[in-house]
């Protein structure tokens, strides 16, 4: 799959325009889901000088996008057209209704193919077997 991925309160702590803490496992889960064969696009709105900083994060931690801000790497703003919002499959942003599920949690909806809704009543079945089990 294409998976654009915020960077501000997405992949680090919102401290724009300065880079925040990495949130907790985002590195390692965009590792395992480039490890997994699926394409990552940086979506941010950051630019210039900015922009780099967080390429220049991602990079030192083992992250290489497969574009930035564009549908696939050679996308100029020169191009006949030319979209900054791109298209992906799936939108990993803290900008969610409901906000940011934790990378465990994105990590299983793409893996399962489950929205979050189904992955919440899939694991409080799971919870309730295993407590019904016990009796």
């Amino acid at each position: 799959m294409i998976i654009a991925v915020d960077f501000d309160g997405t992949i680090v702590e919102n401290k724009y325009p300065q880079i925040g803490r990495e949130i907790p496992f985002a590195i390692s889960t965009l590792k395992k889901l480039q490890f997994d064969g699926h394409m990552l696009i940086l979506w941010t709105v950051r630019e210039g000088k900015c922009l780099e900083e967080a390429i220049a994060f991602c990079r030192q931690r083992g992250i290489e996008f497969y574009a930035i801000n564009r549908n696939y790497p050679e996308e100029t703003d020169n191009s006949i057209i030319h979209y900054r919002k791109v298209n992906a499959d799936f939108f990993i942003d803290d900008r969610n209704i409901g906000g940011l599920p934790d990378w465990d949690t994105i990590y299983k909806m793409i893996t399962e193919g489950l929205s979050y809704k189904e992955l919440v009543l899939h694991l409080h079945s799971k919870k309730r077997k295993r407590l019904f089990h016990f009796f």
